[in-house]
């Protein structure tokens, strides 16, 4: 399973083309796509409109969407935050540590475009789908 970052689906519901907007698109119905209901809820926060908002919700309703509110998940981030902090590594937001360590602790593959991430990759363990340079024309 490859969960997609909010990073990537603000990018492809926008059209804004890169190797991962461009990777989402051609893997849709080919690949296992899911986002966890923290993904949901960023995503559908950056709607500006509620037809916008209806739209987003129903697409990505269309994709497994996994809790990622539970106390142990919580846990679990709180000390990979706590490690990583240790390390010299401060996540910015909380979110990406509830991501990170949920996709750590499932053995799913994550695809964003978040800087925050890449020290979970670096040092936990953190499974990141790296899509290859294309031609974007």
């Amino acid at each position: 399973m490859v969960i997609v970052d909010s990073s990537v689906w603000i990018d492809a519901f926008w059209g804004t083309v890169n190797r991962h907007s461009q990777w989402l698109s051609e893997s849709i119905g080919k690949e296992p796509i899911g986002l966890t209901s923290v993904i949901l809820c960023e995503v559908l926060q950056g709607t500006r409109t509620d037809a916008q908002f209806e739209q987003s919700r129903r697409s990505l309703l269309e994709f497994p969407v996994f809790e990622t509110f539970a106390a142990n998940l919580a846990i679990a981030a709180a000390r990979n935050f706590r490690l990583l902090r240790g390390r010299g590594v401060t996540v910015r937001k909380p979110i990406d540590c509830m991501i990170a360590t949920f996709c750590i602790e499932s053995g799913f593959w994550l695809l964003h475009r978040d800087r925050d991430f890449e020290a979970f990759e670096m040092h936990l363990g953190l499974q990141v789908l790296h899509p290859p340079e294309q031609s974007l024309y």
